[in-house]
């Protein structure tokens, strides 16, 4: 049973990992990879139909822990413990949740101090206490005892009614008074680790179509006692089409890695493939992982050719290898209306691994629109 040490408005951890608000979704993947051993029976919960208007979950189900991701830029915005037996929750080094201690109300006000009135749900039939950046939910034994706590019963003081011996159902850490106007806080300093990540990503274009990629980065202070008095520092960089390798490191420094292309699956799509003299050499590509970017470079002239803004999307092929990069395309009125109704029929891209043959989420489509191709 795990563990762990409640942060009100931080974070649920233990001396070995922290799942922290405003966390990347891939830290937090990376600490379950890592523990496996420990944190069984993972779940990836997202919506196929509209994915950008629900939470990514993590549903950690063998310890009843939900890690609620914000949709459109994947940092962590709640912590839900839903099943307060299946874990031990202590708060400034004690414990207030275990097999010896159970979590009812006396034990929440005895842990944490007086707070503000509670609030009644009728429709949940729960008990809200709430603290800064938590909250409590109580399950109430029958209906006969929904009327005294309503809201504007006692003039709303109706916390002062809970009963003796209720327990905890639920507990929520998040940031703010709110859990339901709660967002996604910025990204932590304790989750730079010496990376550098993308704010946003603005597609450099003129009329004629995209020229490169403005860059507004993220960095933080690393190495040995930086830590103490480190700050988020904003930079912005531009990468060109032509830069050459050198530019590209001076602008962004090195790539997490650097990979060869050993085959082109849309060159049977250009003018006159078969006229294309075959390469001695491979191009390839600069991955930026913690950007959602790759840079591909000419094997012969090593300079940039082709820019690759990968979105994460759930589901996809590629999910959870690259950050998110939050990226914008400035869009004329004639452009939208040519992207409304798309030139050509889109390709239709396979993609399996040499490892494995099978790709469980099914094939896209890339549509050509003014030298940008657009995966759907």
């Amino acid at each position: 049973m795990l563990d762990l040490e409640v942060v009100p408005e931080r974070s649920l951890g233990n001396e070995q990992w922290e799942f922290a608000l405003g966390m990347p979704l891939a830290q937090a993947i990376s600490i379950l990879q890592k523990h496996c051993r420990i944190i069984k029976n993972v779940q990836v919960l997202y919506s196929e139909q509209t994915p950008l208007s629900h939470d990514l979950i993590l549903n950690l189900t063998q310890d009843g822990i939900k890690l609620l991701f914000d949709a459109a830029n994947q940092r962590l915005k709640v912590i839900e413990v839903y099943d307060l037996s299946k874990v031990k929750l202590k708060y400034c080094g004690v414990h207030f949740n275990s097999q010896a201690i159970a979590p009812t109300i006396e034990q929440i006000d005895q842990s944490f101090g007086a707070t503000h009135p509670g609030v009644y749900n009728a429709a949940e039939q729960l008990f809200h206490l709430n603290f800064r950046g938590l909250s409590f939910s109580f399950q109430l034994d029958s209906w006969n005892e929904a009327p005294k706590y309503e809201p504007n019963f006692a003039m709303g003081l109706a916390s002062l009614q809970i009963p003796h011996g209720a327990m905890v159902k639920r507990m929520h850490i998040y940031t703010g008074n709110n859990l339901q106007d709660t967002r996604a806080p910025a990204m932590p300093l304790a989750c730079f680790l010496g990376n550098v990540y993308a704010e946003c990503v603005d597609v450099l274009r003129d009329g004629a179509g995209p020229l490169g990629l403005k860059l507004r980065l993220l960095t933080a202070g690393c190495g040995p006692g930086v830590m103490t008095d480190a700050k988020v520092r904003s930079l912005e960089r531009s990468i060109y089409f032509g830069d050459s390798c050198q530019d590209v490191l001076g602008a962004l420094g090195s790539p997490h890695k650097a990979f060869y292309k050993s085959e082109d699956k849309m060159k049977i799509h250009s003018p006159s493939p078969h006229k294309q003299v075959p390469s001695k050499c491979n191009d390839y590509f600069f991955n930026y992982f913690t950007l959602g970017v790759d840079i591909l470079f000419d094997s012969t002239t090593h300079l940039v050719k082709k820019f690759v803004l990968h979105t994460n999307y759930p589901g996809h092929y590629n999910f959870n290898i690259y950050h998110r990069c939050d990226f914008k395309i400035p869009l004329w009125d004639q452009i939208q209306e040519l992207l409304g109704h798309p030139m050509e029929k889109p390709v239709v891209l396979h993609r399996s691994s040499s490892a494995n043959n099978t790709n469980p989420f099914g094939s896209t489509f890339c549509f050509g629109l003014q030298r940008m191709i657009f995966e759907v």
